[in-house]
This record gives structure tokens, C-alpha cells and sequence, in this order.
């Protein structure tokens, strides 16, 4: 948890803006493959649609044609047969003619594997049926006489039946080009269907997604500032009022305070080591240095000193704080271990940062109570501090205590707010300001039964 500080916002998570570039950049692909995909199904089916009325109009034509081209030859060549009439043979000849360059020009349009075979037989039959004509012309020719006789005209028929039980077939096997056509284009636009489908499902999961992101990483980090930034308030206020208070109150209270020791120190003298009035002076005394130190650090609160800077070593207020702390830990069996720390620079008040990391050792130590460890470490990371992306070095004081009840949290950092009986509930306070005047923020994440680990984010240093 981040305890917030002056024009400190709420840690947003910086790649937010990448990824709704990358979420428009998808939506719009979508969107144009949508589109692209809508646009083909409508021209696909407009091509169906007239492949299928012309391909199925030619398929009746190519039976119809041949039947009437062969009937009407078959016409000439009886009323030759029977009148023996030259025009009509040239008749003949021309009709024959046309209809052999109409067979050639179905070879490119019946060009598929069902229709090739009967295309080809049509032709070699043709072929035939004008040997049989022929025939009959050429005999007509030598013998001057009509032919009646239906004997002669035999060959002619069986070609021409031939030829027309041919055309019969060739529709019909165009007919099945036809509807293997139609499947395959069905085929097709039942794929570009299931792709439509499939791209708008996708639209669908990116809005949802983009619900969650903007929700999780926009609107949920301003809520969390909202509710901070209103503790931020209260918590202004109560500095307010109480550095108001804090000149006049602090006066009023050191110089009695100052009085009554002095007293107390010259009665002192006059009583005897041991006895129950000598007793007396002493708890006296005590009660007016535990005041003393509340006014000490209600006024350090209120009105801290300003900072007095020096570039040190991240390591550095931690190995001090080690040197200084260890004793007094060992005595309740807590080892004060110092982990990794970073090759890195801070601009510090040491003085300062100092007292931070000793008042939270010793609330760590007091979480603890015997037997356990307090780990010092120093780390990099990056946050966002005064209003804009940071480098920061981070010194953590980690322990294996009690942890920090969930009722405790909402008031840890509340001026006189203790769990401590002789505690003044000023030490994490005082902490946070001292950290904010560093540029910095305090921050903390707690499990209860499981430890807790302070943080003093400072701006990284860079020459």
C-alpha cells in the first residue's frame, strides 16, 4: 500500500497507454476485415447468382441448339434427297457449316472434365453424320435420281440420333458442373460466414476487454486516488490545525514542564535513596521526560526541520542504522540482517532518513517480539512520484511479525492514533512527513501472521 503524499497521485500503470494503442489498432483491423469480409459474401453471391442463370440458361441452350441444328440439316438433305434442288443442298452447307463453328465455340465453355468427353464425342460424331450426308449428296450427284428409299437414309438417322443422345448428355453433365460450382461457392461463403462470425466474436472480446482494462487501470486507480486523496485532506487539516496549535500549546506546556523539573531535581536532593518519597520523585521525573518527549514530537510533527541534502550511497543510512540497532535487537534474540542493496545514489538528509529507518525497526521489533528477524535491503523499481514517471531506490525494513490488522490499517498514519501503551502514535506519522520532504512516499504491504515490510521510495540520484 502507497501511503500518499503531497501532490503524489496514485501509482498508474504506465503501459496502459501502449495497450489501448494496440486495442485500437486490432479494432480497426477487425473492423476492416469485417468489412472486407461483408463486402466479398455480397459480391461472391452476386457472381453466384449470375454464373448459376447463365450456366443453367446455357445448359438448356447447348440441347435445344443441337436438336434444332440437326433437325433442320436433316430437313435439307431429305427435301434434297426428294427434289434434288441445288439450294438445297447449299442450304444444307451453310447450316452444316454454322453449326460446326458453334461447336468450336463451346470448347472453351464446356471446358470441365464431366463435359470434355461428350464435347469431343459430339464432334467425332458430327464428323460422321456429314460422311453420311455426303454420301447420299454424292450418289444423288452420279445417278441424277431422288433416293426414297429409306434404306439410304439409315447411316443418317443413326448419326443424328447419335448426335442428339450426345447433346442430351453433355446438358446433363453440364448440368453437374453446375451444381459442383454451386457447392464449392457455398463451400466458400459458409467460410466467410463463419469468419464474420468469428470476427465479430473477437470484436466482442475486445470490447470486454477494453471494459476491463480501462476499468482495472483507469477508473479503479481513480477511485483508489478519490477515497486517498479525501484521507489526504482530512489529513491536511489535522496538520493545519495542529501547526496552528503547536507554537502556542508547545510553549505553554515546555515552560511549566521545565519549572517543575527543575523543582523536582532540588527536592531530590533532600530525600533519602530507598524510601517510598524518593519513589515517588522518581516516577514524577518519568511522567515529565514522557511529556517532554511528546511535546518533542508533537512540534517535530507540526513543524518539521527542512532537510539538509548530501548525495550518499543508497546502502549507506542502512549499514549506519545496522551498526547502531544491532545491540538493542539481540537483546529480545532479533537478528537486524542486511540483504541486498543496489549500486545506486540518493539525495538524502541522513540525519533524517535515519530516525525514519530506526522508528520503523523498532515498531518492527516490537511487532516481532522475540525471536525472529528484521531484514534491511535497498532496491530498484519505478513509480510514479511528483506527478510523473520516477527512478526510484526503495529502502525496505522487512519483518516476520504479528502483521498489521485490517482495523489497524485504516488508521496507521493518524496524528496520536496507538496500539502501543506508552506509544504517542506521532513515530509514522512524523516518518511520512520527513519522507515527503524528501520528495518521496512512504509505502507498506502487511500480511497478518506473515510480516510486514515498510518502504521509503526515494528518487533515484543521477549525476
Amino acid at each position: 500500500m502507497l501511503f500518499p503524499t503531497r501532490g503524489n497521485p496514485v501509482n498508474m500503470n504506465p503501459g496502459i497507454f501502449f495497450r489501448l494503442i494496440v486495442f485500437f489498432a486490432t479494432i480497426t483491423l477487425l473492423v476492416a476485415l469485417i468489412a472486407w469480409m461483408a463486402h466479398t459474401s455480397w459480391q461472391k453471391t452476386g457472381d453466384l447468382q449470375e454464373q448459376l442463370s447463365a450456366k443453367q440458361w446455357k445448359s438448356f441452350q447447348i440441347a435445344d441448339h443441337l436438336q434444332q441444328s440437326i433437325l433442320g440439316l436433316n430437313n435439307s438433305v431429305l427435301r434434297y434427297a426428294a427434289y434434288r434442288d441445288a439450294a438445297d443442298w447449299t442450304n444444307f452447307e451453310d447450316e452444316s457449316r454454322a453449326l460446326g463453328i458453334w461447336l468450336n465455340e463451346q470448347q472453351p465453355i464446356l471446358s470441365s472434365q464431366k463435359e470434355r468427353p461428350f464435347l469431343d464425342q459430339i464432334n467425332t460424331a458430327y464428323r460422321d453424320y456429314l460422311a453420311a450426308a455426303t454420301a447420299i449428296h454424292t450418289k444423288i450427284y452420279a445417278t441424277r435420281q431422288s433416293i426414297t428409299r429409306v434404306v439410304e437414309f439409315t447411316e443418317l438417322e443413326r448419326q443424328s440420333k447419335r448426335i442428339l443422345n450426345l447433346g442430351i448428355q453433355l446438358s446433363e453433365a453440364h448440368q453437374q458442373s453446375i451444381d459442383l460450382l454451386q457447392s464449392q461457392n457455398i463451400k466458400s461463403l459458409s467460410l466467410l460466414r463463419y469468419a464474420l462470425l468469428g470476427s465479430l466474436a473477437l470484436l466482442l472480446v475486445a470490447g470486454f476487454w477494453l471494459a476491463m482494462v480501462v476499468y482495472r487501470d483507469m477508473i479503479a486507480p481513480l477511485q483508489v486516488q478519490l477515497v486517498e486523496s479525501r484521507q489526504l485532506m482530512e489529513r491536511q487539516e489535522k496538520l493545519a490545525s495542529l501547526g496552528m496549535l503547536a507554537a502556542g500549546v508547545a510553549h505553554e506546556i515546555r515552560n511549566p514542564l521545565t519549572a517543575i523539573k527543575a523543582w523536582l531535581y532540588l527536592q531530590q536532593k533532600h530525600l533519602r535513596t530507598g524510601t517510598p518519597e524518593f519513589a515517588d520523585a522518581e516516577l514524577i521525573g518519568g511522567e515529565i521526560n514522557r511529556l517532554e518527549r511528546i511535546v518533542k514530537d508533537f512540534l517535530q510533527f507540526a513543524r518539521p526541520s527542512e532537510p539538509q541534502f548530501a548525495v550518499v550511497a543508497a546502502e549507506q543510512p542502512l549499514r549506519e542504522v545496522q551498526t547502531l540497532m544491532q545491540p538493542e535487537l539481540e537483546k529480545s534474540k532479533i537478528e537486524l540482517l542486511l540483504a541486498e542493496v543496489v549500486s545506486a545514489q540518493i539525495r538524502i538528509d541522513p540525519q533524517q532518513i535515519k530516525q525514519v529507518l530506526i522508528n520503523l525497526i523498532r515498531n518492527a521489533a516490537e511487532s516481532i517480539g522475540e525471536q525472529g528477524a528484521v531484514t534491511l535491503r535497498a532496491r530498484l523499481d519505478d513509480k510514479w512520484l511528483n506527478d510523473r514517471a520516477l527512478d526510484v531506490v526503495i529502502l525496505e525494513v522487512v519483518d516476520t511479525g504479528k502483521g498489521i490488522p485490517a482495523e489497524v490499517e485504516k488508521r496507521l498514519f493518524d496524528p496520536f492514533f496507538t496500539t502501543k501503551d506508552s506509544g504517542t502514535g506521532l513515530g509514522l506519522p512524523i516518518a511520512a512527513r520527513i519522507v515527503e520532504k524528501h520528495h518521496g512516499a512512504l509505502q507498506y504491504q502487511t500480511q497478518v501472521d506473515v510480516g510486514t515490510t515498510f518502504g521509503i521510495i526515494l528518487p533515484l540520484h543521477k549525476p
